[in-house]
């Protein structure tokens, strides 16, 4: 098993075809890490603890849909196409 460290976490790579646990064993033992699987040395699939995240963000992380709307608005932003609070809730509340 090889550790490489991402960001704040560390990210264990385990090769399943000589794994010597079970993988819910890796997770009791790495509860707080990502776990990168691979066979054959090459990665097949991530784990990664969902402690601290709730099922809504996951879905919409994993959403193109809203990712590409969140991608269009940060554009939108950058150009300097932006709305005041005072008119959002003009428009809003009349």
């Amino acid at each position: 098993m090889d550790r490489v460290g991402v960001r704040d976490a560390i990210m264990k790579t385990i090769e399943l075809s000589t794994a010597s646990k079970s993988l819910s064993e890796f997770m009791k033992e790495f509860e707080d890490d990502i776990i990168i699987l691979t066979f054959h040395d090459r990665p097949v699939a991530a784990v990664i603890s969902l402690a601290n995240t709730d099922q809504e963000s996951l879905s919409l992380s994993m959403n193109p849909e809203f990712i590409s709307i969140i991608e269009k608005a940060r554009e939108e932003f950058k150009s300097g196409k932006r709305i005041s609070l005072q008119r959002i809730k003009r428009e809003i509340l009349g």
